[in-house]
């Protein structure tokens, strides 16, 4: 579906089903240089068991139109606009990498809004190299292979994801020069990467969430390594908020190189 998201154009994938009045809304938010398919089979099997879905683009990325965002906060804001466009009250938020800074700064910022938070691949602080940087803003294709090398631990995925014997990582590779193809206007690649980088309100976010919380990160995760996420977990058990994670034996893109243990993770969590 199409809405619009402070005067632009913005996709999100609804998993197939039209949105229905009374039941719960999960939002995905997508990481650097993605899309929403990157949450493909979570989405619709989630959409087709009770869920309204909004898998969003975001602005300034593949279907999206509008300002890329240039900060993790300006993302947060651009989430709270959004289900103020499409009228909903109350949502989960589950985001990935980025995009689950992104979920964490809107849900301290929205409040009792937001029912859920699920970080997925999350870290804090999230650097980025000086290397990394550098090659994203004037040598991307680099980039992009540099990244799909550290993130990924598998070279196919389970049948469940998007077929027996997908290459994930040509799939990857693909779906990163795409989105950076989307935007001739901004390299979406370096942007996204200054503002993981920049940011800085980790600790003082995680402490406003109302939501309850989950983490799921990878045992093999080299981009953001799951004790990377440490000072965000025991700054939340601290203060006495509700917690989980769980592990799953694979690299940085647990929603389809683990796909069932990640959809497991994310149902439970969202059961109540």
């Amino acid at each position: 579906m199409e809405l619009l998201v402070n005067g632009a154009r913005t996709y999100a994938y609804t998993g197939g089903k039209a949105h229905t009045p009374g039941q719960p809304t999960v939002v995905f938010i997508h990481g650097v240089l993605h899309d929403h398919s990157v949450w493909i089979l979570q989405s619709r099997f989630l959409a087709h068991h009770g869920w309204n879905v909004l898998a969003i683009d975001l602005p300034g990325h593949a279907r999206s139109a509008g300002q890329a965002p240039a900060s993790v906060e300006e993302a947060a804001d651009f989430v709270a606009a959004l289900l103020d466009a499409a009228g909903i009250e109350r949502a989960a938020l589950v985001g990935h990498s980025w995009g689950s800074l992104i979920a964490m700064e809107a849900a301290a910022r929205l409040q009792g809004r937001i029912t859920h938070a699920a970080l997925v691949g999350c870290a804090f602080p999230m650097r980025v190299s000086a290397a990394l940087l550098e090659a994203a803003q004037h040598e991307p294709a680099k980039a992009i292979a540099l990244i799909n090398q550290f993130s990924r631990s598998t070279l196919a995925p389970p049948p469940s994801a998007l077929g027996p014997g997908t290459w994930v990582d040509g799939l990857s590779t693909a779906l990163n020069h795409r989105v950076l193809a989307s935007n001739p206007e901004a390299n979406v690649l370096h942007r996204g990467f200054v503002a993981c980088d920049r940011y800085t309100r980790g600790l003082d976010a995680v402490a406003e969430v109302s939501a309850k919380l989950l983490f799921v990160l990878g045992e093999q995760d080299q981009m953001t390594p799951a004790k990377a996420a440490q000072p965000l977990i025991q700054k939340a058990r601290e203060i006495g908020k509700s917690v989980e994670v769980v592990m799953v034996t694979v690299g940085h893109h647990q929603m389809n190189e683990a796909p069932d243990a990640t959809l497991k993770a994310l149902r439970e969590f969202l059961r109540d």
